[in-house]
């Protein structure tokens, strides 16, 4: 029954530690929640197949672990991603000016620059937040992410968040339909170019 399914897409997802990257991955795809949910060792890998405007696609998401000791899985694990969702913690100041430090290892190790992005302020449940919806937007446009405040935990945004980068990705021909023919990624004369980033923004 898989040859209904439009293409199979690696979607990353980054972040510092502890800022519920796991939940949101968990809850997009079993649609659980744990408040106890310990801290990923290394790299998690889930599946799901969702239809985004009548496209079956299937996805591979990789969970990576936050903590710096588990940075030299880094290289293989941006390999060939066409999305990548980046988490920061509405109630945490610092994991959001470390945005940056994962926007640069993003740069250094993608294979290829047209990727989609998509920003994500999580935990927008909880009290005490440290950062508004405009800072998060307003770096999402400076760096041509998609952006969306969700929480693991309630269930706001997440499905929502995972739509919204497939959607994309999907728009953007050159990041999947020359991933259906082999399984190795090349660097075509397109993806030498200054990619496909325009300046595009979700405002949920």
């Amino acid at each position: 029954m898989e040859d209904d399914i439009l293409t199979t897409l690696k979607i990353l997802i980054i972040g510092e530690s502890g800022v519920g990257k796991s939940s949101l991955l968990l809850r997009f795809t079993d649609d659980t929640f744990d408040p106890e949910q310990s801290a990923t060792i290394g790299v998690d890998f889930k599946v799901k197949t969702i239809s985004v405007d009548g496209n079956k696609a299937k996805l591979a998401i990789w969970d990576t672990a936050g903590q710096e000791r588990f940075r030299t899985l880094t290289p293989s694990y941006y390999r060939g991603a066409q999305g990548v969702i980046l988490v920061y913690d509405v109630t945490r100041r610092e994991t959001f000016t470390k945005l940056d430090n994962w926007l640069n290892e993003l740069e250094t190790y993608c294979t290829r620059n047209d990727l989609v992005k998509m920003l994500v302020g999580n935990k927008i449940d909880k009290e005490n937040h440290e950062l508004d919806r405009a800072e998060g937007l307003k770096f999402a446009r400076k760096h041509s992410m998609l952006f969306i405040e969700a929480s693991a935990k309630t269930r706001d945004g997440v499905q929502c968040a995972f739509e919204e980068l497939v959607e994309k990705i999907i728009q953007t021909p050159g990041l999947w339909q020359s991933e259906n023919h082999g399984r190795a990624v090349q660097l075509t004369d397109e993806d030498a170019g200054g990619g496909t980033c325009g300046g595009y923004c979700s405002l949920v």
